[in-house]
């Protein structure tokens, strides 16, 4: 079998793994073993080949991780929380507490000190996995 079939071979692996885990990086090396493919049977040596495929995987690479960063990173997780009521289960004496929330036990933390305990807390916004909490309702 010439060299090519195998760069497809290869190629069409890679773009099949892609589908099963959608990252897109799979996509990028298969389209480098692609081009690899396309330098074998434009007749070139195996140095070539390999090297016109790193470049395609390095440009493929940049121009995802440029694709990924401009896309302005939403908080719809975070926005759909915001201002939804909690279930407060303990307070800590470091001035943490433990809310119920969607489910399952949350760490949080109350906005200010002089939070009140003994009123309903809402979600103001998120750091990491903690809960920032509010005695009033935030505003959506």
């Amino acid at each position: 079998m010439a060299i090519y079939v195998y760069w497809f071979l290869v190629a069409l692996v890679l773009i099949g793994l892609e589908m099963a885990t959608g990252t897109f990086y799979l996509l990028m090396l298969g389209a480098a073993a692609a081009v690899g493919g396309l330098a074998a049977m434009a007749g070139s040596g195996i140095s070539v080949q390999f090297l016109l495929s790193a470049l395609a995987v390095m440009i493929g690479a940049i121009l995802l991780r440029r694709w990924k960063g401009s896309k302005a990173r939403s908080a719809v997780d975070v926005g759909l929380d915001v201002g939804q009521a909690v279930k407060v289960l303990s307070w800590r004496d470091d001035g943490t507490v433990r809310v119920f929330y969607r489910g399952t036990e949350w760490d949080a933390q109350p906005e200010s000190a002089s939070t009140p305990h003994d009123t309903t807390l809402y979600i103001k916004t998120m750091h990491g996995s903690t809960l920032v909490l509010s005695h009033q309702k935030p505003q959506q």
